[in-house]
């Protein structure tokens, strides 16, 4: 029932998710649109690539050669091609490496490129189910939370539900999708999608600390051609 057998298009949520629809699905598509999947996105379009490092795991990631490059999309726009980043996050990091030991293909997707990652996804799935994981946030944890910190129960965000949305309003006509996942389709199709981010919890801390050019780069839809997959451990082009 939770791994909406039946349908063709399917959607969920965090790590729970991945483990309903992990292996069920022949692609998966990890949505965490502030900011994981943005990141992702970015560096990836420039030639790059990210290895995504559980929450858990930061403090043995490798540390960038340029210090200033982190999970903040505005700090990766110039990023050199060729270069690969470990890149800890909370959510869409985690649920990448959660993804990799399902049977299924992973994919990063966003707001910025998700009708490429839908196109992607087709092609891969051959005409198998797609599942796509909207990443939310855990409560009590966040970027400046301490490595022992209690990952706490799932937080729906609207930025991700957005996220998932605008890649399966790409993938509608693929095939039957759950009500979960019509309904993600329409919330995308019926927002105003900038407004919506600056406004949500998530866009306003990030605004609130003077992250506001994250806010913005996440907020822009289909200008990416980028699909980061994730291939031994790494999301490449």
């Amino acid at each position: 029932m939770f791994g909406q057998e039946g349908y063709q298009l399917r959607v969920e949520w965090g790590d729970e998710g991945v483990a309903a629809l992990g292996g069920l699905c022949a692609v998966l598509v990890v949505v965490d649109v502030l900011s994981f999947s943005t990141a992702a996105d970015i560096i990836v379009g420039r030639g790059g690539s990210v290895r995504p490092v559980r929450w858990t795991d930061r403090a043995h990631a490798a540390r960038p050669a340029d210090p200033s490059w982190t999970l903040r999309p505005s700090s990766l726009v110039e990023l050199p091609a060729g270069t690969e980043l470990e890149l800890p996050s909370p959510n869409g990091a985690t649920l990448c490496d959660l993804a990799a030991a399902t049977e299924s293909l992973v994919l990063a997707g966003c707001l910025r490129n998700a009708r490429a990652v839908a196109t992607a996804a087709r092609d891969l799935a051959r005409g198998g189910p797609i599942g796509v994981i909207a990443a939310g946030e855990r409560w009590g944890v966040h970027i400046n939370s301490p490595a022992d910190a209690h990952r706490g129960p799932l937080r729906p965000s609207v930025e991700d539900l957005l996220g998932a949305g605008a890649v399966l309003a790409s993938l509608l006509g693929y095939g039957a999708a759950s009500v979960e996942a019509a309904v993600a389709a329409e919330v995308f199709a019926r927002s105003p999608v900038e407004d919506v981010l600056a406004g949500c919890v998530s866009g306003r801390e990030l605004i609130a600390s003077g992250h506001g050019a994250d806010v913005a780069l996440a907020s822009q839809v289909n200008v990416s051609t980028a699909v980061p997959r994730l291939v031994d451990g790494v999301l490449r082009a």
